[in-house]
């Protein structure tokens, strides 16, 4: 999964220098957290959890046309590991690209919406190890497909950065680990935009 994710970026990289004479290309980091609704049945002794709260990191890189349509690549991880369920720890990874319109709302204000997909990886860590005559495996992963909505709008604090308060909502296709396939990532960016 490593290596898809490596390949991923670097293609995505090589495509954007290829733009680079477009309109408007946008480099962002970002800090949000998820929030999700929680188990309402009280049948199961061990229910799934909700997936919310952390602190999640990210970065994304933006490619916007003159008729202010593009697309974007995004991926955020959250910072520190946090336990399933009370006992296992665990580590969640969201990655998409997503096709954007982005219109001027202001002088100094511009919207970014976007829709798309791509998919969620839960990395799973055995402090344990279960070993064989040959390796080790201390973690095992689990990727789901999912759709993806957001939107934000950016001011132009000072030349060509910006800031960006943003909410995005993932649907996560058979996301059997957690209580629901519905989670809300809210947060801000700060970015730079490299314009023609």
């Amino acid at each position: 999964m490593r290596r898809f994710r490596s390949l991923t970026f670097a293609c995505t990289l090589v495509l954007f220098a290829c733009l680079a004479r477009a309109q408007q290309i946008d480099l962002l980091v970002s800090g949000s957290t998820l929030f999700a609704p929680k188990y309402n049945n009280s049948s199961l002794a061990y229910p799934p959890p909700a997936q919310k709260g952390g602190v999640y990191p990210g970065f994304s890189i933006e490619y916007i046309r003159k008729d202010h349509l593009g697309f974007n690549a995004e991926m955020m991880f959250r910072d520190h590991k946090t336990l399933y369920n009370g006992y296992q720890e665990y580590r969640p990874y969201f990655y998409d690209v997503n096709a954007v319109f982005a219109p001027r709302l202001g002088l100094k204000t511009q919207g970014d919406f976007m829709a798309g997909f791509g998919a969620e990886t839960l990395l799973f860590y055995n402090t344990f190890g279960t070993c064989n005559y040959s390796n080790c495996l201390v973690n095992v992963n689990s990727t789901h497909f999912m759709l993806h909505l957001g939107g934000g709008v950016r001011y132009y604090v000072w030349r060509e950065f910006f800031i960006r308060p943003e909410v995005h909502y993932y649907r996560v296709i058979n996301n059997s680990q957690f209580n629901s396939d519905n989670i809300f990532r809210a947060g801000a960016s700060i970015g730079y935009t490299f314009r023609r």
